[in-house]
C-alpha cells in the first residue's frame, strides 16, 4: 500500500512550480513512499530514556576573550582615503 499518491506528488510539484512528466511522477511516488516507510520505522524505536535534542553532537560555542585594541591613528587612515572632510572619509552620495 502506497503512503503517498501520484496525485499528491503532482500537486506538490505544481505548488513548487516544477514541471514533471508522468514517468517522473511515478518514480517520485515510489521513492517518496520508501522514504516515508523508513521514517515510520523510527517510530518503532523505544525513546523513553532519550533526551530531546536539536543536534546529535554536543556543540559548544568557543569564544575568545573580548578585549579592545587601539585602532589606527586617524591621520594614517585618512592618508589612504581618496577624499576626506572633518576627520571622516568622504564617499559619493547614494541618495538625491
Amino acid at each position: 500500500m502506497s503512503r503517498i499518491s501520484e496525485d499528491q506528488v503532482k500537486h506538490v510539484a505544481h505548488l513548487a512550480r516544477l514541471a514533471i512528466t508522468e514517468e517522473e511522477a511515478n518514480t517520485f511516488t515510489k521513492q517518496l513512499d520508501k522514504i516515508i516507510s523508513f521514517a515510520e520505522q523510527l517510530n518503532e524505536l523505544d525513546t523513553t530514556n532519550v533526551e530531546p535534542t536539536a543536534h546529535v553532537l554536543e556543540i559548544k560555542n568557543v569564544m575568545r576573550e573580548d578585549k579592545s585594541n587601539p585602532g589606527l591613528p586617524r591621520e594614517e587612515v585618512l592618508k589612504n582615503a581618496p577624499g576626506h572632510q572633518d576627520g571622516q572619509i568622504k564617499v559619493p552620495g547614494i541618495m538625491e
